[in-house]
């Protein structure tokens, strides 16, 4: 009998220690854990894989601690553009949207996609009109604004004006003397993308991610976490994966589909497989990020190469276990 689990990411990036706060800390930790809980409840009650991460992905898409959804990161312009993908392990269905700025929860219609239509991906005015058809919530798009991804926009490009920003030492900016940031993994800089894997009771596989994209990223760009095989896979013969990182690397290394080919074809381990991908593959083209994966049998991975990712576990009938650094 598979004892149900479920893991989720908020993002990877530089630890910058001398920002963070006890409580600041605790802020993101327990977000993280009153997510796992949700998602730990829909298994628990004997739901589906799909629907716990469905379920984990819109609470962080709810939170704006996390760039995805509400408290997404400005693109160049000053606009939001969000992505997201789901895919369903049983019988490899998918949906995925990108470059959406009014739909309150991506992963709501890449799922729809996945449901409803015999497409797996669609991107601006196009997604959204398949959102409205299918009567998901519509907001304006000041919704996923927040103060602080205004002023950290502002501050890039101020600071870096051609960069679209991954990752910082916060470090560095405080032997500057600058103003230290308020978030523990610097948020300029941070891979900010959030998702969540799962195996139920009946042995089937999920995954979902959702993302704002990158500070100051020129308008139309698509990351990793839309693309199925490169930010987001699930296959029952192997495994389910949702990544994290410098999306254009992990594209060229159709990294999350990576990690289940090795334990198809080479009877790879799951942390074997992901460590591979993370630790050794990734680095050799500048790939920094890390990803939370889980198998069939119920094993967990969560390798990361940056300082630190936001990340959590939880078994059913057991306590979440969270973490933000190494």
């Amino acid at each position: 009998m598979i004892q149900p689990v479920i893991a989720i990411h908020g993002g990877a990036g530089a630890m910058s220690r001398a920002a963070m706060s006890p409580e600041k800390e605790q802020e993101y930790l327990s977000a993280l854990e009153s997510i796992l809980t949700a998602g730990q409840a829909v298994l628990a009650r004997g739901g589906s894989a799909l629907d716990a991460v469905t379920e984990a992905v819109r609470l962080l898409e709810d939170c704006p601690l996390f760039n995805a959804g509400h408290g997404a990161v400005f693109t160049s312009a000053g606009t939001h553009e969000l992505d997201a993908a789901i895919m369903d392990g049983a019988t490899l269905r998918s949906g995925a949207i990108a470059n959406v700025n009014c739909v309150r929860n991506p992963v709501f219609a890449a799922r729809k996609v996945m449901e409803t239509s015999k497409h797996v991906l669609f991107v601006g005015e196009g997604a959204e009109a398949f959102a409205k058809e299918a009567g998901l919530e519509i907001v304006d798009p000041s919704y996923f604004s927040t103060e602080a991804r205004r002023e950290q926009l502002l501050r890039v490009q101020r600071e870096t004006p051609e960069a679209a920003v991954l990752d910082h030492d916060g470090q560095a900016m405080v032997a500057r003397g600058q103003p230290a940031p308020a978030d523990p993994l610097d948020a300029d800089k941070k891979f900010g993308t959030v998702g969540a894997v799962a195996v139920d009771a009946q042995g089937n596989l999920a995954a979902a991610t959702s993302t704002g994209g990158i500070t100051n990223k020129q308008v139309g760009r698509v990351g990793d976490a839309p693309l199925i095989g490169a930010g987001t896979y699930a296959s029952n013969k192997t495994c389910a994966v949702s990544t994290t990182g410098t999306g254009e690397m992990f594209i060229r290394m159709v990294a999350a589909y990576d990690v289940a080919a090795q334990m198809e074809y080479c009877g790879a381990s799951l942390e074997t497989a992901a460590d591979r991908v993370v630790m050794e593959k990734l680095p050799t083209i500048g790939g920094k990020g890390g990803l939370v994966a889980v198998d069939a049998q119920g094993n967990v991975a969560l390798p990361f190469n940056t300082e630190g990712m936001y990340r959590g576990y939880a078994r059913v009938g057991e306590k979440p276990v969270t973490a933000i650094y190494r």
